[in-house]
């Protein structure tokens, strides 16, 4: 196929869509669900409507093949385990007595049995289920899911592409089952796996698929030869199928690399690429291997994970040397559109100016559809939208808020002693503990507190105006009062206010601070029916006055208690927000510190004497490449000490991390120079205190002894194992006592029992230590 040819072949399409609803009505379903409101028949109706609705939207924008299977009521990991059949053993008997309880129970666990763990997609703020596998796994298939939704998008009328995770990636984000001896690896599993695939993959065409995508985004993180071979096994075994539908291999986040190659060889009929600013290596790869001759090629040029208007014209180029490299080119957005809003239209609040610089998840595919327009029939059938895209990208490029000279002066001005504590860790911790005389193994909590309905309705009504600010800080004053109180006759030793006053951890300080966007209606699922509306960083950061400085000392008036100062550290601000694309990750985040910086300065002069500055994405944030780890750690660790370095030695400051992989970033755990660390750990047993101490880890750590991402409530003899298998990894001195993360999702009823076990739990074993 010429180039000519295949540029009028080329179609538009998409990999995933959100999922939720213009309003939320697939949590508010699933959740009407679980609380006994909603039956079963109802939540399955209100999903097939979204799904209908999200198909309807994509084939009226002008997307020409949909995908089917990436809609989910909780994540499609767990999906991809229960098509394979994969259940753990533990949960096995609740999904063969009720095949959605029991989905949910694996998500979100029971009162006796523990959920899967849950970690973070790739450097996404989503969060997926991780497989459990052992040698004993049987895999069985289990495709109703697949078939019955693809069979709804062709009942109407649509050209339909099932979207499933594929087989080599599934097996690298597995992890051995609790039990399983150590060095067992779930890629070994793989030529057990591949007939279910085959099985899946017949019937699937047999119900009409012409086109399957098998996603491989664990090919663009750095892979050792045998895990390219086990690549290069699965494609060539399920290539060379007889009964199959095409397949279409996609990877998306980062650059293939190594895999380009195993995958360009794979008799298999398309593969989808990568070719936005972070992969563009991809297109120099692509060229070196020969391009993709008789294969499909889907070019991912529309940014699918970050929210401003693409630059057309770019995309065009990258597009038009793409035609001489394969027999056809489709024109995608880079991964799903899962990782962004739905749709700008909402918007009532942005300047409508700088809404035209932003593309959620309806404006990226109209985008797809004028690329393929452009590619198929040339840049004037596309002059209209070129000559308005150009504009747009010029009024933001010019724009007054994207530059503040006062804010990038001093920035420029930050010194290597600006980023180091006046004291080591050793002089420190001294004063610390002769200022806060804590007891061994301290209790606390990671910062917030449930955020009731009334809190939320309290917080609606003073933005419709139907109570005004005085109102509204007496009902806060009184909710931190019930906090303190409850947390005092419970027996915590460090106190936190609760956060009653904050939306959201990240959007609460976006509010606050020059150079941030909020929007009302761009909710982004990070995981089950957990949706935040990440702020985006349009401009140059600083902050006009104090943010958190009041509630705390108001809470701090109410107890003698030590009552911790809580922020959001600079890397997760970034992480946690859609970040401008017009300069280094690296300057952005400096101007963030330094905002915090003041505001940590501010709450230690009011008398904080415990400050924790929260890093819950440094892991995340974290390249999919270990070349670009060192320039990516250097710059965060010192993001957060520029954040933090400016208090006295007494002054005991704090960070936080959850639901992720530790293991390869405990050195920059220990750049941070925090005095204290608390972790994720109670769903993953602990490992965070064994990789902890392996490194040899010099400060106070709490591994959290209770998993609040599960209404399940642990009883104190629980919490207490937990407890002392952390003490087999770190000296009872430096070890604190908490929960795994905020409790702002949870229910007051369960809050209370939980903590009031932890507690226990934590006198129980001071006790065991003072009588050995």
């Amino acid at each position: 196929m010429t180039a000519r040819s295949a540029a009028a072949a080329a179609r538009s399409t998409v990999y995933g869509y959100p999922r939720q609803g213009p309003n939320r009505e697939l949590k508010k379903a699933i959740e009407g669900y679980w609380k006994g409101r909603l039956t079963a028949d109802a939540l399955h109706a209100t999903a097939a409507e979204l799904r209908r609705g999200n198909w309807r939207q994509l084939a009226e924008a002008g997307i020409e093949e949909v995908p089917t299977g990436d809609f989910s009521y909780y994540d499609h990991v767990l999906d991809t385990t229960v098509m394979v059949g994969a259940i753990p053993r533990r949960h096995r008997a609740a999904v063969e007595a009720d095949a959605l309880d029991g989905y949910f129970a694996m998500a979100r666990g029971t009162q006796d049995v523990a959920p899967l763990e849950m970690t973070k997609w790739f450097d996404t703020n989503y969060h997926y289920l991780v497989p459990e596998l052992s040698p004993e796994t049987v895999f069985t298939a289990h495709p109703a899911k697949q078939l019955a939704e693809l069979g709804e998008a062709l009942t109407l009328g649509l050209s339909a592409r099932p979207v499933l995770v594929g087989p080599v990636t599934y097996l690298l984000l597995a992890k051995p089952a609790p039990g399983v001896p150590a060095g067992f690896d779930p890629l070994t599993l793989l030529d057990r796996l591949l007939p279910v695939y085959a099985e899946i993959l017949a019937d699937l065409r047999a119900a009409g698929a012409e086109w399957v995508q098998l996603d491989e985004p664990a090919l663009v993180q750095d892979r050792t030869p045998a895990e390219l071979d086990a690549a290069a096994r699965a494609y060539r075994a399920l290539g060379t199928l007889t009964d199959r539908p095409k397949l279409l291999v996609a990877s998306y986040f980062d650059r293939l690399g190594d895999a380009l190659p195993v995958l360009a060889k794979a008799p298999v009929e398309g593969l989808a690429l990568d070719f936005t600013e972070a992969a563009a290596a991809n297109l120099e790869a692509l060229a070196a291997v020969g391009g993709l001759p008789g294969k499909r090629l889907v070019a991912g040029v529309v940014n699918g994970r970050n929210i401003w208007a693409n630059d057309l014209e770019k995309s065009l180029a990258t597009l038009g040397t793409l035609l001489g490299l394969t027999d056809r080119v489709d024109v995608a957005a880079s991964c799903s559109l899962l990782h962004v809003p739905l749709d700008t239209a909402p918007e009532r609040d942005i300047d409508a100016q700088i809404l035209r610089w932003l593309a959620f998840a309806r404006q990226k595919t109209a985008e797809v559809v004028t690329l393929a327009k452009g590619l198929a029939l040339g840049t004037g059938a596309i002059s209209g939208e070129l000559a308005a895209n150009r504009a747009d990208l010029a009024a933001r490029a010019d724009s007054p808020l994207t530059r503040d000279p006062a804010v990038r002066a001093r920035a420029a001005a930050v010194t290597d002693a600006d980023t180091r504590r006046c004291q080591p860790y050793a002089e420190r911790t001294a004063a610390q503990h002769a200022h806060l005389r804590l007891p061994l193994l301290p209790t606390t909590t990671i910062g917030s507190f449930p955020q009731t309905t009334e809190l939320r309705t309290a917080r609606a009504d003073l933005r419709a105006g139907r109570i005004d600010s005085a109102g509204y800080e007496k009902l806060i004053r009184a909710e931190i009062g019930e906090v303190i109180s409850f947390q005092e006759k419970t027996g915590l030793d460090v106190l936190v206010h609760g956060e009653p006053e904050r939306n959201d951890m990240v959007q609460y300080f976006a509010e606050q601070l020059t150079g941030y966007l909020a929007t009302q209606h761009g909710w982004v699922q990070s995981y089950g029916t957990r949706y935040v509306r990440p702020p985006i960083l349009a401009g140059d950061i600083s902050r006009p006055e104090p943010m958190t400085v009041r509630w705390t000392t108001y809470a701090q008036s109410l107890t003698s208690r030590p009552v911790k100062g809580m922020l959001t550290g600079p890397v997760t601000m970034l992480a946690w927000s859609f970040v401008r694309d017009d300069q280094p990750l690296a300057d952005t985040a400096r101007q963030v510190a330094l905002a915090l910086r003041d505001e940590v300065n501010d709450l230690e002069a009011a008398g904080t004497s415990v400050i924790q500055v929260d890093e819950p994405a440094l892991r995340e944030t974290l390249p999919l490449r270990a070349a670009d780890h060192p320039a990516y750690l250097a710059w965060a660790t010192e993001a957060f000490r520029l954040s933090t370095a400016g208090v006295r030695p007494d002054t005991q400051v704090h960070t936080h991390m959850c639901y992720a992989e530790f293991g390869d970033i405990v050195q920059a755990i220990d750049d941070l120079d925090a005095d204290v660390i608390s972790l994720e750990a109670a769903r993953s047993h602990m490992r965070v205190a064994r990789e902890l101490a392996a490194h040899g880890y010099p400060r106070e750590a709490g591994p959290g002894v209770y998993d609040i991402h599960s209404p399940r409530v642990p009883d104190a003899a629980e919490a207490a194992a937990l407890l002392r298998k952390g003490l087999e990894a770190i000296p009872a001195e430096r070890l604190w006592v908490n929960p795994d993360c905020g409790l702002k999702t949870r229910a007051w009823p369960e809050t209370r029992t939980s903590l009031e076990n932890l507690v226990t739990a934590a006198r129980t074993v001071r006790a065991e230590l003072s009588a050995s």
